[in-house]
């Protein structure tokens, strides 16, 4: 399988979601959700977890191969990155994998069904550093209002992020909703989580000397 092999079968004016393969394709500027009648389908009935923000996927491709009993759902918004994760899924024969090309809280919202997911990942969500640009943050009030819908009763949703003004406005976010407990004892974040994997950006941060930091919410 070769970045080639993927395309969208359609022009802009006839955009649609629809599902190519083991990627749901959700187009930018498009309202017309209720129109989709196929589903995310696996080859089994285990378990789902979902990651957003999956990058170029070695995190989640990583998580799958060594939880073959687990299934797992990559949301990625880029083209570029949501490509290479169902190039490499396809190429290493991954069957426990799904890829999601599209906006998160869209996917979210109109896409998962009530009480469908597992534990949720978020790896280095976009920190839109500039304050005229932080509405544009993932982590948001009605982003964890529809992750409380999708997400079964005592699963827990894992952050990770290297920016310390978003680590403060993701917790205070949290504690804002009724649904959700932290995990961690005051600061509520940990700079060392065992075992969790490894990603393009935790090797980046890490490389400039940044910390990592580990949130945990229980739904």
């Amino acid at each position: 399988m070769l970045a080639k092999d993927f395309h969208i079968p359609f022009d802009f004016e006839n955009r649609r979601a629809i599902i190519i393969n083991r990627l749901l394709y959700i187009p930018k500027y498009y309202d017309k959700h209720s129109d989709f009648k196929d589903k995310i389908i696996f080859e089994n009935d285990n378990k789902v977890q979902v990651e957003y923000c999956s990058g170029n996927g070695e995190w989640i491709i990583n998580k799958a191969i060594k939880n073959p009993n687990i299934n797992y759902i990559a949301v990625e918004m880029r083209f570029d990155r949501a490509r290479k994760i169902w190039v490499d899924m396809h190429n290493q024969q991954i069957k426990n994998l799904f890829v999601i090309l599209g906006e998160a809280l869209i996917f979210t919202k109109y896409y998962l069904e009530e009480k469908s997911i597992g534990d949720i990942y978020v790896n280095f969500p976009d920190p839109w550093p500039k304050k005229k640009h932080s509405k544009n943050r993932l982590i948001k009030d009605e982003f964890l209002i529809e992750l409380a819908r999708v997400m079964k009763k005592k699963r827990s949703i894992t952050i990770v992020t290297d920016h310390k003004i978003y680590l403060e406005q993701i917790i205070e976010v949290f504690f804002q909703n009724k649904d959700f407990q932290p995990a961690f004892k005051k600061p509520y974040f940990i700079e060392d989580q065992k075992d969790f994997g490894s990603s393009f950006f935790k090797r980046i941060f890490s490389e400039k000397g940044k910390s990592i930091n580990y949130l945990k919410f229980i739904r």
